[in-house]
């Protein structure tokens, strides 16, 4: 009998124990709409990323979207900040408080992801790209946020949860930073475009002028002792090669620079058919600085020279498709855009 009743003791403290442990059944229960509200998050990130919007809206006011789709993101930043304030110190928050907790991010993020949706094709697939992406960043970061504090739910403000915290903030706040319409939009693509061939050719141009060694900046390795390995120079038959190349690639610069002047001046995004142009001229050019940089890695030591000159051959052809559409928008009786 006395047995009976301390195993019951032993068992009532372990209990009591349980359930001031992270992963304690109280503390699990606590935690449990945390863990639903993770799973509706995965869900909404991958609507946004694979639904669709309206093809087009007769009623689709501009600044009205702007202005909502703004608020939506500031509810966010705000539903973010009350989530981590209250796992950043014990207690634990009750069941009822996480509930709550949870409900405000579900609903905020939903009506983003609303709002989202509002924005129709012909505004511009270029712009609403950029509007979907800022949106999976939100949704992103949130999942960051709920993963950190399931992780650790009884720490003090960690590191890892002030950064999930902050990417949040930043993220919300982009809002104010996309643009307002697909010309915009546009520029802004090809300027990043821009951007990397222009590193591109700017790289090459240095690795050729080391001494006939593109390789000069890293440091020998002590055990190898000097890099004496021909693999890490060009031979003269590689060197004839490099010549063209650079053209290509200094072509594709100039020709992103050309384009992006232009539709800096001349292009508009007032009817769908101008914003179609832009979007094409958007997608044409999204090919170039991948391909630049295929042909640039290819052209390091050593040299596969059917490889090198197959991402030439398919870097011309991208520049070609570039001239063809940009010629298009030339002769286009609804917009022209005087490229060349």
């Amino acid at each position: 009998m006395r047995r009976s009743s301390e195993r019951a003791s032993v068992a009532g403290t372990v209990a009591e124990r349980m359930e001031r442990e992270p992963g304690a059944v109280g503390p699990a229960r606590a935690l449990e709409p945390l863990r639903h509200l993770r799973e509706a998050l995965r869900a909404a990130l991958s609507r946004i990323r694979e639904g669709e919007s309206r093809e087009r809206s007769e009623t689709f006011e501009q600044q009205r979207f702007w202005d909502t789709l703004g608020q939506t993101f500031k509810v966010t930043s705000q539903e973010a900040t009350k989530l981590s304030l209250a796992f950043s110190r014990p207690p634990l928050p009750s069941a009822e408080d996480c509930q709550k907790l949870s409900d405000g991010v579900q609903n905020a993020v939903l009506a983003a992801a609303t709002v989202y949706y509002w924005f129709p094709k012909d505004q511009g697939t270029t712009l609403r790209k950029m509007v979907r992406d800022a949106t999976a960043e939100v949704v992103e970061g949130m999942i960051q946020l709920t993963d950190v504090i399931l992780s650790t739910p009884l720490q003090s403000l960690s590191q890892e949860q002030l950064i999930s915290t902050g990417s949040i903030w930043e993220a919300c706040e982009q809002i104010s930073h996309l643009p307002q319409d697909n010309q915009a939009a546009v520029l802004s693509a090809m300027s990043a475009f821009l951007g990397v061939v222009r590193d591109a050719v700017e790289e090459m141009e240095q690795a050729q002028g080391e001494d006939q060694d593109p390789y000069s900046d890293i440091m020998e390795d002590e055990e190898l002792g000097s890099r004496g390995n021909r693999d890490t120079y060009w031979s003269e038959a590689d060197r004839k090669l490099l010549g063209p190349c650079m053209g290509l690639m200094k072509a594709s610069k100039a020709c992103l620079k050309k384009l992006l002047g232009a539709v800096k001046v001349h292009g508009k995004a007032d009817t769908p058919e101008q914003v179609a142009q832009l979007d094409d001229l958007a997608d044409i050019t999204n090919e170039i600085s991948p391909s630049v940089d295929e042909l640039a890695l290819s052209m390091y030591p050593p040299m596969n020279q059917l490889a090198v000159r197959l991402n030439a051959a398919k870097l011309a052809s991208v520049l070609k498709k570039v001239l063809e559409i940009t010629k298009y928008l030339q002769t286009d009786q609804v917009t022209l855009l005087p490229f060349w």
